[in-house]
């Protein structure tokens, strides 16, 4: 090792983190006593790993070796390596090589673009690098409008490479009129990020599941819009080596128990001010009048929004004297004094400047975006709300983005600042007339619908209705109509919109509307559960559904209803749903809605382990079911009492129901319910000792829940396969089959990676 290679090593040591720095540095150690060449390939090793912490473990295991430290390593069984390798010495046996699963999640990079124009305060900025460096916990706190998120997101732009396992972004919208995001809502969109698509129904539970998740990452949260400590607490990841920002108009001094610090941050200064405003409409023109740059630096009162708001005005507006700027903040003031943000004059003062500026569409589009129930929002929004196409849309919001006054975060998303949200929902208030709001706001409310209704029909056929009351809606749904994946990954990414459409629609009194938006959400509580919020909508779905009084909506609540409330652990509340369901399906006749509410029941019965009333109710629904031709829901009955013929050890009952339950649910191409028989036949086979039909039958069921997504009935096959394994007594291939699906349990968030612990800890044990 050449002493030119120590010294890039001693330099490297300020770049890399605690574990490879003490690593480094003992290398460093062995190296001094043993200098007896300058190998350049030592040289550049050294130089890619300073660069490259992935690299750093492959050259600490090399320079281990050539430092005449030897290390033996021995591999036998069924361990497997993954990751960086580099092999030094003899291999002995044979050596197979496999291509690692390539991740379909990328490590999340969701923090907002910094500001374009940030200027001044440079004591804040060290302030932050000091403080950032002594607590993993930062709060900043100032009043609104002040410019704390623009601080951050310049900050925090400059330390991204810090955390390279992901910056996450949250808004918890402390003063958002919906009020603010509560934990579980604000955790179900973080583990998301990190690809668990099963999120648990309790808040405790799901926090729990976020320190899980981001244990030994190096990952950066910023919490924007923050209200309480006890709002931000929960969200805290599970590691030392996380940083998490918040962004508050209070102090939060609450969070000083975990250890936060706390910044706050106060009005621009004079020349800062004067500064922000220069940047953005250039330097001659803010020389040529600075005496105006001074009014409407006092009329800005030190606040970043107003500055900004103003500028965009300005540079939008080449014409337009600075000083003839500060006139119309004066006669704004005066004019419309009434309208105060927050007790924020300058603010208003600024945002109806801007609006006065606006051609007449965009401005009718600012006014509409203020009725909308959320904050976040794209350009099918824009055209519900304008009866515009998406591309005209596309146009206003662009010049809303040109003036400063919405916030354009990227992939067709944009959002206001809640200040400037308050003031479009005044001016709409103002300005449009109630049927104009109300028919923009119907509108909205439509054409979610409409896409919802359109995700439903590739998602989940059987359950779609023909028709809904969509209106005329004119734009097509963000997705192609065979496209699962996507239309799948719509209906999460709108979850928080579509449910504040719900309540509004309950709030409008456009109960239709409400029950049938609620209906058309199915695909995403099947496949992605969200019991909690399910559960709620389905109350608020159930009672429009009651108060519009259709029969048929009312029994399609009740029993989509039950089926949250069974997968929430509530069976008896679930069977009083489905057990409604069913006297009201006999009281109008319907027999496939009795067959439906029966089938129900008896998953309630089967979930309290009730299982002889659970194999009564699956035959009279399997009976109705097969009496009126449907096929595909008496295979799914069929399904149910394979699995109460299980649960009552009688595995040579259930594989002729399975076997016909895959053989039709495969020719009626509904793969995902047929991957579901060949899972439980797996099961079954296991049982019965025929291992090698299990195997077959597991190994395909597998392959089907990978095509459809299914992140959960993966986890299933996995440990249906370690008990085929433990079966073969063969106990390293189960603990390994076992970790795997305990794995994948906790990454969805499911109930069953208590089960799984539990099998993986008494093999662990037994092999110890």
């Amino acid at each position: 090792m050449g002493p030119l290679t120590i010294d890039i090593m001693r330099q490297a040591l300020a770049r890399v983190g605690p574990a490879e720095r003490s690593r480094l540095g003992w290398i460093i150690g062995v190296a001094e006593q043993s200098v007896n060449q300058d190998d350049e390939l030592a040289e550049l090793a050294v130089r890619q790993a300073a660069a490259d912490t992935r690299t750093a473990q492959a050259v600490w295991v090399w320079l281990e070796a050539s430092t005449s430290v030897r290390v033996d390593n021995a591999i036998s069984g069924s361990a497997q390596v993954s990751g960086n390798v580099l092999q030094v010495g003899e291999v002995r046996g044979d050596v197979h090589l496999y291509a690692p699963a390539a991740s379909s999640i990328p490590v999340p990079r969701q923090l907002p673009p910094p500001p374009a124009q940030f200027t001044g305060r440079l004591a804040e900025l060290d302030a932050l690098d000091q403080l950032g460096a002594e607590s993993r916990v930062l709060v900043v706190n100032g009043p609104a409008g002040v410019g704390k998120t623009a601080l951050l997101l310049s900050w925090l732009h400059s330390r991204t490479e810090r955390f390279p396992d992901g910056q996450l972004h949250a808004d918890l919208r402390g003063h958002g009129p919906e009020g603010p995001a509560s934990a579980l809502e604000t955790l179900g969109g973080l583990l998301r990020a990190f690809g668990v698509d099963r999120i648990p129904g309790e808040a405790a539970e799901a926090a729990a599941l976020w320190r899980s998740v981001t244990a030994g990452r190096r990952i950066l949260l910023m919490l924007d819009n923050a209200v309480t400590a006890a709002q931000v607490r929960p969200l805290l990841p599970g590691t030392a080596d996380a940083s998490v920002v918040v962004a508050s108009r209070n102090r939060l001094t609450g969070l000083g128990v975990d250890g936060a610090a706390f910044l706050p941050v106060g009005l621009l200064d004079e020349v800062a001010a004067a500064g922000l405003l220069e940047r953005r409409i250039g330097h001659r023109r803010a020389q040529a009048e600075p005496a105006a740059v001074g009014q409407v630096v006092a009329r800005c009162a030190g606040l970043a929004l107003a500055v900004s708001l103003v500028a965009a005005r300005l540079a939008a507006r080449p014409q337009l004297t600075v000083a003839a700027a500060a006139a119309a903040l004066d006669r704004e003031n005066g004019r419309l004094a009434a309208l105060r943000l927050d007790g924020e004059p300058a603010v208003q003062s600024a945002l109806d400047a801007s609006c006065a500026s606006l051609a007449v569409a965009p401005a009718r589009l600012y006014r509409r975006l203020g009725v909308l129930p959320f904050g976040e929002f794209g350009a099918d929004d824009a055209a519900a709300l304008t009866n515009e196409p998406p591309l005209v849309a596309e146009e206003l919001l662009d010049a809303l983005v040109e003036a400063n006054l919405v916030e354009e975060l990227g992939a067709d998303r944009y959002r206001f600042h809640d200040l400037v949200r308050l003031h479009a929902a005044l001016l709409a208030r103002a300005q449009e007339s109630a049927a104009d709001a109300e028919a923009a706001l119907r509108r909205v409310v439509q054409w979610y619908l409409a896409a919802a209704g359109a995700a439903e029909r590739i998602l989940t056929p059987s359950h779609a209705v023909p028709r809904h009351d969509d209106g005329e809606v004119r734009q097509p749904p963000p997705f192609a109509p065979d496209d699962q994946a996507a239309a799948l990954a719509w209906l999460d990414r709108t979850r928080t919109q579509l449910a504040a459409l719900v309540r509004t629609a309950v709030a409008q009194h456009w109960d239709q509307l409400a029950w049938q938006l609620v209906d058309a959400m199915h695909p995403l509580f099947l496949r992605l559960r969200a019991p909690e919020l399910g559960d709620e909508l389905h109350r608020l779905g159930l009672a429009a559904a009651r108060r519009d009084g259709e029969p048929a909506a009312v029994a399609r609540m009740l029993t989509d209803g039950a089926r949250r409330l069974d997968n929430l652990g509530k069976p008896a509340e679930s069977g009083a749903w489905y057990q409604q369901a069913y006297e009201l399906a006999c009281d109008e006749g319907g027999l496939k809605e009795q067959a439906q509410a029966l089938h129900g029941l008896g998953r309630s019965h089967r979930s309290a382990e009730r299982l002889t009333q659970a194999e009564a109710c699956f035959r009279e629904a399997l009976r109705l079911r097969e009496a009126i031709g449907y096929r595909r829901g008496a295979e799914l009955t069929r399904l149910l009492l394979a699995e109460v013929a299980m649960a009552r050890g009688r595995p040579e009952s259930a594989v002729p129901e399975l076997e016909s339950a895959h053989r039709t649910l495969m020719a009626l191409e509904d793969p995902y319910e047929a991957a579901r028989a060949l899972a439980f036949l797996g099961q079954a086979r296991t049982a019965l000792g025929r291992f090698d039909a299990a195997a077959q039958a597991l190994e395909e069921a597998a392959g089907l829940f990978r095509g459809a997504g299914s992140a959960y009935w993966e986890a299933r096959v996995l440990e249906l396969s370690g008990q085929l394994a433990e079966a073969k007594d063969n106990p390293e291939q189960a603990l390994a089959c076992y970790r795997e699906s305990l794995a994948r349990y906790q990454q969805v968030g499911a109930a069953d990676r208590d089960r799984l612990s539990e099998a993986v800890r008494r093999l662990a044990e037994s092999e110890g």
